[in-house]
């Protein structure tokens, strides 16, 4: 009977102050993880799953990416290749692309892909499931939707408005090489006629020199 007061007491301890190393520890299943891989997760060496490497417990969602594949970081963005699991407890559970982890937008209805402290995610799974919603410290898809569409209207504006200014100036360039063109035609068409000019003086002026060299000869 002392034997298994002695055990209570010990369990006891344990549970309230975590400070010996013989006490049971039970592992909380790290964020972002589906139920059927709590079991994998449970040990204290963490093997990626493509088989690449083996790392420690404590490196699973410190934010660095250890696996390629994203095993390590189930409930960070840290890695491109890795999945979120949203349990949604009274919703529809889904699995999120790590790059909407901690980007300011609540995927997940019980907000559980918001975590870094940024943002502040009501749990809307009672209410029927994922609410897209637009709060004082919250950012809707639409809201950002709205400020894409935005950008993309002023950027078509800007492209237009180059598009006709390059055209305007495409316009002008060729008038300059049509009156270049022409300039270049009138002088050259200007230096054959004063060609043609000096030769037929030149001719006229030998056929006048035979005519006189012939008219003196006949005098003689």
């Amino acid at each position: 009977m002392e034997f298994f007061v002695a055990f209570l007491h010990l369990v006891y301890v344990c549970l309230l102050v975590d400070l010996s190393p013989h006490c049971v520890r039970s592992h909380a299943s790290p964020l972002g993880v589906h139920p059927l891989d709590e079991a994998y997760y449970a040990s204290e060496v963490i093997q990626c799953k493509d088989g690449s490497k083996s790392i420690d417990r404590d490196r699973i969602n410190d934010d660095f990416c250890d696996c390629a594949d994203g095993t390590d970081e189930p409930g960070t963005s840290a890695c491109p290749n890795g999945k979120f699991y949203c349990k949604n407890m009274g919703s529809t559970p889904q699995f999120l692309f790590s790059s909407r982890v901690n980007d300011h937008i609540c995927d997940c209805c019980d907000g559980s892909d918001e975590n870094d402290g940024s943002l502040r995610c009501p749990n809307t799974c009672v209410m029927g499931g994922n609410i897209l919603y637009k709060a004082e410290n919250h950012v809707s898809r639409v809201s950002i939707k709205n400020s894409v569409v935005e950008k993309g209207v002023k950027n078509k504006s800007k492209l237009e408005d180059l598009i006709e200014r390059l055209t305007g100036l495409k316009i002008l360039i060729i008038l300059q090489l049509v009156v270049i063109t022409l300039w270049m035609g009138f002088r050259i068409y200007h230096r054959r006629l004063k060609s043609r000019r000096r030769h037929y003086q030149r001719l006229r002026w030998y056929h006048l020199q035979a005519g006189f060299h012939r008219y003196s000869l006949q005098d003689r």
